[in-house]
């Protein structure tokens, strides 16, 4: 009975962050703040617990879940990091350059492609609205 109160209690903390997480995001949008709403939100609860509005003690069983799983989002990369030191010191710096031209590479070749098609388009919508200009012009002399 007891860890069911428990796990009760801690998942009704973890339904509280995310709706803190939901308002705030909804506020940052509404009112136009440059910060991501979990960082809002995360500012309101650090001022709500030391202003003593939230106790801890309402926060810390859902926290506790919460940071305990966080270790497993940096897992991978930290592996990778470890597993690949040697490879990472050696040529890091070329690493992290074919990342970035590649993406400057992608975004280049993107706009090229989206600006010539524009142009194209462009081009064939004013052929076909000067053609429609002559055709009227023609049935509008016929009429006369």
């Amino acid at each position: 009975m007891v860890k069911v109160r428990s796990f009760s209690y801690s998942l009704l903390q973890l339904v509280a962050f995310c709706g803190l997480f939901w308002l705030c995001n909804l506020a940052v949008a509404a009112l136009h703040i440059p910060i991501p709403g979990s960082v809002f939100g995360l500012g309101i609860l650090v001022l709500l617990l030391g202003v003593g509005i939230v106790p801890e003690r309402a926060v810390k069983a859902g926290s506790a879940v919460l940071l305990g799983e966080l270790l497993l989002f940096f897992i991978p990369p930290v592996v990778s990091v470890l597993k690949y030191r040697a490879l990472l010191q050696a040529d890091g710096l070329v690493i992290v350059a074919c990342v970035v031209l590649g993406t400057l590479m992608a975004l280049v070749g993107t706009a090229l492609v989206v600006d010539r098609i524009y142009t194209l388009e462009k081009r064939m919508n004013d052929k076909r609205d000067q053609q429609r200009h002559l055709h009227d012009d023609h049935h509008v002399g016929e009429g006369v």
